[in-house]
């Protein structure tokens, strides 16, 4: 029991019985989508301090700001970076390599993917790269369709590489101390291989149908990537930043400063660059542009998540939890990462992972004691990482990259439909999952 409030909350009721009910309630809200994510999570977290089963002050620590404040570093830096134009800039550059070839530039696209989702993250990164894609397939005549297919499964899998790459990550690394060059070193070379992996079957389905019209194929050709580069001053500040942030994030841990720190004094850092130049009044305009590019929704999310996990986990329901799924597994440490890995990948296709995951890491730090120590959970950890990251690409539902992309189709005209997305998306994650399990027993067991 952590911060349970009194022996019965409002009306007499349970606090296990409320918290567990508030907890299903703000689930099956947050599937449905009738309600913007945001204000269910706010809601819930407000009823858990009201009905009494958390203190104002108990609530205060269930909310990881290592999280938060990464994220809102890391919003305000891709942000301004944004407006230099080198994301753009990237993406005409990948179509010119491979000759604006329709298969060569999907390729391409998911590479880009892949790797600005492991350095940046998955949610800024289709936010940058999905407009550009719409841009070169409209001009090419060719359906969007393969191409936003194949870059949410990038989007994803490049995500789950890295410590920053996708919020689970996040998460995780907050709440176990485990630093960018664990993430690195553990899941970058599966997710490598898996990526590649995936590459086969969206050949098998489209690659093969890619044609365009040589004369649009030209037309692509002529466009100019230097000329998306608006604001070169402002792009070398960026990269500047970018470069101290990544340093921050790989050296960091070893001097005990969290990632937070880092991503924070790299937004101040480019805040303060690209105000100087100014006066006061255009200083207040660009600061005030920075931080309504952040994604709000986003934030308000999580901070009312972890309040509302927090006072699940008060009540003791998360380490009854822990002792059933010890039980089920007959407390093997192989049988439980494997296990755990294919639960988080199904239950990531079924509801977003965010959630997911927050509710996995306190019952996960509940079995440190029935394993030997908090050290002996890491091939755990791992196996929540890649379920949650990987089980992101099952659904459209999956991960907050896969709404934001289907967003940008929808509005083009090229809506993506859950059940078609989910039939080809599943069976193929699952594979990728396989994958996963098999390198999780390999390397550590």
């Amino acid at each position: 029991m952590l911060d349970v409030h009194q022996a019965d909350v409002i009306f007499g009721l349970s606090p296990v019985w409320f918290a567990g009910t508030l907890f299903v309630i703000t689930y099956v809200l947050i599937v449905t989508e009738r309600l913007n994510r945001a204000i269910i999570s706010m809601m819930a977290a407000a009823l858990m301090i009201m009905s009494g089963v958390l203190t104002q002050q108990a609530a205060v620590k269930g909310v990881d700001f290592n999280t938060i404040g990464l994220l809102t570093g890391m919003m305000i830096i891709v942000g301004i970076t944004r407006d230099s134009g080198v994301f753009q800039y990237l993406a005409i550059r990948s179509a010119k390599m491979v000759k604006a070839d329709p298969w060569g530039i999907l390729v391409m696209l998911m590479m880009v993917t892949a790797v600005l989702s492991a350095l940046l993250d998955n949610v800024t990164t289709v936010l940058l790269i999905a407009p550009v894609t719409l841009l070169i397939t409209d001009t090419l005549k060719l359906s969007a369709y393969p191409y936003l297919f194949a870059e949410i499964f990038a989007a994803n899998i490049g995500g789950t590489a890295t410590l920053i790459g996708d919020p689970p990550n996040i998460m995780i690394g907050s709440a176990t101390g485990l630093g960018y060059n664990d993430f690195l070193f553990n899941l970058a070379p599966i997710s490598i291989f898996i990526l590649f992996v995936s590459i086969i079957p969206i050949y098998v389905i489209w690659g093969r149908k890619l044609k365009a019209d040589p004369k649009l194929i030209q037309k692509v050709m002529l466009y100019r990537e230097i000329d998306a580069i608006h604001d070169w001053v402002l792009l070398k500040k960026s990269l500047f930043v970018l470069t101290l942030v990544m340093i921050g994030f790989i050296v960091g841990h070893d001097y005990g400063l969290q990632p937070a720190t880092a991503a924070m004094f790299g937004a101040a850092l480019l805040l303060t660059l690209n105000c100087l130049p100014h006066g006061q009044e255009k200083q207040t305009e660009l600061v005030t542009k920075s931080l309504n590019d952040i994604e709000w929704i986003t934030i308000f999310f999580f901070i009312g998540l972890f309040i509302l996990v927090y006072g699940v986990e008060s009540t003791g329901i998360l380490e009854a939890l822990a002792h059933q799924v010890l039980g089920l597994t007959g407390g093997d440490k192989t049988v439980t990462a494997i296990s755990i890995l294919f639960v988080s990948a199904v239950a990531s296709t079924i509801v977003d992972n965010i959630p997911f995951v927050a509710t996995m890491i306190p019952l996960i730090k509940n079995m440190a004691v029935s394993f030997g120590g908090a050290a002996q959970l890491e091939p755990i950890w791992w196996s929540l990482a890649l379920g949650s990251c990987l089980g992101g690409n099952g659904s459209l539902v999956g991960a907050s990259a896969n709404l934001i992309v289907a967003g940008f189709a929808e509005r083009s005209g090229q809506p993506i439909h859950f059940l078609p997305f989910m039939l080809i998306a599943f069976p193929m994650m699952m594979v990728s999952v396989m994958i996963s399990s098999l390198y999780v027993y390999l390397r550590y067991f």
